[in-house]
């Protein structure tokens, strides 16, 4: 009979090289591995470190700054997903502009925030637009139903970023990538293997207790090969084209710009903005918004953990004065945020 082949916990469990770190590029994936308890079968050696995974926690401070702008001196409507309410801007967070007499709502979808317009003709109304390519075919979908429907009063604030300088500004704080499913389905698998080209290694995941056991397993066995590799261990979902019609759509509505990201600071064309032909509903063109800087708490290390430098516990405001209920960084407040999990699933 041969040698029974160990299974993927069992590859993972008995890993006894070199440190070996691996970092999640997915808010989700960081929080499933939490629930799923697999952190508590990993070596000493082994590390998993969460990235740039979560829109909301990448967001800078200087958007929420524009947004409260928006909604106190401009007197807009502000539609949101519920995650950024409370991130914490220079002065306000949307929930405080909210007590100050700001109207904010909390929709779904943007389609939510247009249906809203519709309805509500006198108020202009502005979705904050945040996210990776997997959520920014919905704002593009809004904006061309707002042009349909010939809303004048729908607009787009907009701080949509896009994955490959992430990677490349990250390429040198983990051995692996651990690379989130969702954005790669609508991408596609070229990104991750020109990255192997680079020198970058890294595996597509799901997000079931067996697809991210696999992957990591893969990524181990794959690592002892000692050269870059990329493997797509999430194809039921992730095809080698990702959704084309999606990826039109974006490059229909959307030129590439620079753009700031939360503890990455500006990198170069890795953020979208509505092309010219639709300024009408571009929330900054149309109110001609100043340039704003924001000032994040300085004692906060949510850019240190967004690029694996420290752990959440690692922070002296961690589950003392930041907390779910009392945030003083985006990295606590968003449901897929990095010291969310650590303190929903270890303190």
């Amino acid at each position: 009979m041969g040698t029974k082949k160990p299974c993927a916990q069992e590859i993972i469990s008995s890993y006894d090289g070199p440190r070996l770190r691996i970092m999640e590029t997915c808010g989700t994936h960081t929080h499933e591995i939490f629930r799923l308890g697999i952190r508590t079968i990993l070596p000493p050696n082994l590390e998993l470190i969460s990235g740039p995974g979560c829109p909301v926690c990448v967001t800078p401070v200087s958007f929420i700054d524009e947004a409260v702008m928006l909604a106190l001196e401009y007197g807009t409507t502000i539609c949101t997903f519920g995650d950024l309410v409370r991130v914490p801007g220079t002065r306000y967070s949307l929930a405080a502009a909210r007590a100050q007499g700001a109207n904010i709502r909390i929709v779904y979808a943007p389609l939510d925030a247009v249906s809203y317009a519709k309805k509500h003709p006198h108020e202009s109304v502005v979705f904050l637009s945040v996210g990776f390519e997997t959520t920014t075919p919905a704002s593009c979908l809004s904006v061309r139903l707002a042009a349909a429907e010939e809303l004048t009063n729908f607009s787009l604030l907009t701080a949509n970023k896009t994955m490959p300088g992430a990677y490349r500004a990250l390429k040198d704080s983990a051995d692996i990538f651990l690379y989130p499913g969702h954005v790669h389905a609508i991408t596609g698998t070229a990104l991750c293997e020109e990255m192997v080209k680079e020198g970058v290694s890294g595996v597509i995941a799901g997000f079931t207790a067996d697809e991210i056991l696999t992957a990591l397993a893969v990524a181990i066995v794959r690592h002892w090969e000692g050269r870059p590799f990329f493997v797509n261990c999430y194809p039921r979902v992730v095809r080698p084209e990702g959704n084309p019609k999606a990826v039109a759509l974006m490059d229909t509505m959307m030129d590439r710009c620079d753009s700031e990201w939360r503890g990455l600071g500006c990198i170069a064309d890795s953020g979208m903005r509505l092309k010219d032909e639709f300024a009408a509903f571009d929330a900054r063109r149309r109110f001609h918004l100043p340039p704003v800087t924001g000032h994040a708490n300085p004692a906060c290390r949510c850019g240190d953990i967004l690029q694996g430098k420290c752990r959440p516990c690692d922070c002296t405001l961690f589950g003392k004065t930041c907390t779910p209920e009392h945030p003083i960084g985006a990295c606590m407040v968003s449901n897929e945020g990095a010291c969310s999990a650590w303190f929903q699933y270890s303190v």
